[in-house]
């Protein structure tokens, strides 16, 4: 029996079998491998599975024999063989890694000399040795929030899979009443193929039919899902996969590529260190992004785009290679493009023009978005946006990606220009398309072009002219079933959270949005503009309540204001602000003159009402947190040589030794920042 496997004479025609007897002849040539080697059943139900002829991470190939089935046993590599150990690292009762505060602990050294530090996130443990490869302490509260989004995908995507397993059974019932046998349709069809090549059409019907009730037929109620593929395109030190792997319950496999061979190689280090389980699921690669995701066509489910920079020139591979209703996560840093400082460079990377009001976080996040989506419109696809957060430095949006040559016909309806004016910074949309309500004859909606100007030339308040900006994202770019199911799940799990009070924080700004209306206001910007004092926030959400129309903070400015009422409407509140509140006579000619000098339309009116504040606030929930520490922003690209200029943002308490390599020194880190960081490490461990 052992030697008929091992030829390969035993015909094995179903999964389930050739993993048995895969399994079996591995067994037969080294029994350890029993020991270790494990399965994923669920793969089983995945027609496209590759076969299983990788090794456990700790069973190794023979040297200079890449293709002999012979293996040898070698252990794992332990911190023990490099000169180290992990006696320093947190762990529970258990020995499982405890969720705490990224903090780095003794270092350790290797064969070859070099000292590492290991450090922790969440469940993840990392070594780090100088600036090789980058790591931003700051980012923990994005890589935080990109889990809380996963596992609610997850468990969204086993929703939408019971849901689409039931009606498939039910379409099998009613096709099993019509035709009398379930399979008599794929009969049918086969027939209908066996004819010939008579009517290539009819033959791809046939076969699509044949293929699509083939698959319905051994669909159960209690078939799993297909598990999850995870690719992080930029992978840099794997710290991000390490944790969606140890953190995050029903992913299948997740793959870090990296196009820097340093960063490759401290990746699969990061990966041993982390155990078995870890590296059961984790695969470093050392490729370009674009080419690995361009040559791995909607193969993904999830994939995440974190690069340093703009994400621009990775937009274009990354939504090919996701599946249909997958999961696209993309940060951008280069916020001083993004924001205005330089628009022709926006342009040439996201084809958007953006201008540089009070409101450029959000605008950067529509723009962020018009790019994907027009990215994604080249190949019949679009994208529905979850949650888009302007956080600290950067933007994180977060997108499913979906299949339709018909849906995106209303992209045009989707995107919309700005006109700023240059005064009093009113500003105005101009939609790009519109869908008209009138029908044709196939009773579908008509895609028109939208109707404009939709302002004159001077504004109408201040008499100044305009600055025009976009195309950027109109729609909603939050969804709030998806912002209610991430807060719950986060707060029923805030201990496995490093930075769970500033993911709350913001998720909790995010709920109290008002969803379809772009953009907002400054309070302060525009009582400067009329140079009185401003009014409370209260009292103006008030006024503009009182006046019939919605009114909201945003999570993207503290001092943000988002409404539904027009440009007018808020001037007036204004005026009559100004008229209990006189001002000093100014020059006729600035913008806040030629404002005062109209009389209001309308009458505000400033009694309060509990239903135009925060929901938050008034429960005293916090929605705007100060950062942890000093130094909380940005830090220079992994390998670069680290000026003054550096290591003042990197903070007093780091040097760089003579060979470039960054340290800290623990014997200088303040004593008050000492205590706190340990008092919040014993709060954490209670």
């Amino acid at each position: 029996m052992f030697w008929l496997l091992k030829s390969g004479r035993v015909a094995v025609r179903d999964k389930v079998g050739f993993y048995l007897s895969h399994c079996l002849w591995r067994g037969a040539r080294n029994p350890s491998v029993f020991e270790t080697y494990s399965f994923r059943w669920s793969n089983l139900h995945d027609k496209q599975l590759p076969l299983p002829v990788l090794p456990a991470p700790h069973v190794a190939l023979v040297p200079g024999s890449s293709c002999s089935p012979h293996f040898s046993r070698q252990p794992r590599p332990s911190l023990s063989a490099m000169g180290g150990d992990l006696t320093d690292s947190k762990v529970t009762e258990n020995g499982s890694p405890a969720p705490v505060e990224s903090v780095p602990v003794k270092g350790i050294s290797s064969d070859s000399g070099q000292t590492y530090s290991i450090l922790r996130e969440g469940e993840a443990d990392i070594l780090l040795h100088g600036n090789d490869v980058f790591y931003n302490k700051a980012q923990v509260v994005n890589r935080d929030i990109s889990i809380a989004v996963i596992r609610a995908f997850v468990s969204k995507r086993e929703q939408e899979h019971q849901a689409e397993v039931a009606k498939k059974l039910s379409r099998r019932k009613g096709a099993s009443k019509t035709f009398g046998a379930p399979d008599s349709t794929v009969e049918n069809s086969v027939s209908v193929e066996a004819q010939g090549d008579e009517a290539n059409d009819v033959t791809e019907s046939a076969e699509v039919k044949t293929i699509t009730n083939a698959s319905e037929e051994f669909v159960t109620e209690n078939t799993p899902a297909k598990p999850i593929r995870v690719l992080e395109a930029l992978a840099a030190s794997g710290l991000r996969a390490l944790r969606y792997a140890k953190e995050i319950e029903g992913l299948g496999s997740i793959v870090a590529t990296d196009n820097d061979k340093v960063a490759v190689e401290a990746c699969e280090r990061n990966i041993k260190l982390n155990g078995p389980v870890v590296a059961a699921k984790v695969e470093a690669k050392h490729a370009d992004a674009r080419v690995y995701m361009l040559t791995h066509e909607k193969e993904f489910d999830v994939v995440d785009l974190d690069p340093y920079g703009s994400p621009s020139v990775f937009l274009d591979s990354a939504v090919q290679t996701i599946a249909d209703g997958g999961l696209l996560l993309c940060t951008a840093t280069d916020m001083a493009v993004l924001c205005g400082n330089n628009g022709e460079v926006c342009y040439s990377k996201y084809g958007s023009y953006p201008l540089r009001g009070k409101y450029c976080h959000e605008m950067a996040l529509r723009i962020l978005l018009a790019c994907i989506e027009s990215h994604a419109n080249r190949y019949k696809r679009y994208i529905v946006p979850i949650v888009s957060l302007s956080i600290d430095f950067y933007v994180r949006v977060f997108v499913r990606v979906y299949t339709s040559a018909n849906t995106i016909k209303a992209t045009p309806s989707k995107l919309t220009h700005i006109y700023q004016c240059v005064g009093c910074d009113s500003y105005y949309f101009q939609p790009v398309g519109r869908i008209t309500n009138k029908t044709n004859k196939n009773n579908s909606a008509r895609y028109m072009p939208a109707i404009g100007p939709t302002i004159l030339p001077e504004c109408s308040q201040c008499k100044k002219h305009f600055s025009m900006g976009g195309p950027m994202w109109a729609a909603p770019i939050h969804d709030a079933d998806w912002i209610s199911t991430i807060l719950n799940m986060a707060t029923s799990m805030k201990a496995k959270y490093p930075a769970f009070d500033k993911l709350h924080s913001i998720l909790t700004a995010v709920s109290e949005e008002i969803l379809d209306v772009p953009l907002y206001v400054n309070l302060h910007n525009m009582s400067a503009t009329l140079k009185c004092t401003p009014p409370s926030a209260a009292i103006f959400r008030s006024a503009v309540a009182n006046a019939g129309y919605r009114i909201s903070g945003s999570h993207a400015n503290p001092l943000g204001l988002k409404t539904d009422a027009p440009m007018e409407v808020l001037w007036d509140i204004m005026r009559c602000w100004v008229k209990e509140h006189p001002v000093k006579a100014q020059a006729t000619a600035t913008p806040g003159s030629v404002i005062l000098s109209k009389e209001p339309e309308l009458q505000a009116n400033f009694t309060k009402v509990n239903a135009a504040l925060s929901k938050a606030q008034a429960k005293g929930v916090a929605r705007f947190l100060p950062n942890p520490e000093e130094y909380w922003g940005p830090k220079p690209r992994a390998g670069r040589h680290i000026t003054n200029k550096h290591m003042a943002a990197l903070g007093p308490h780091v040097h760089q030794t003579q060979s470039g390599n960054v340290h800290i020194r623990q014997d200088q880190v303040p004593e008050e920042e000492t205590k706190a960081k340990k008092q919040k490490r014993d709060e954490g461990s209670t």
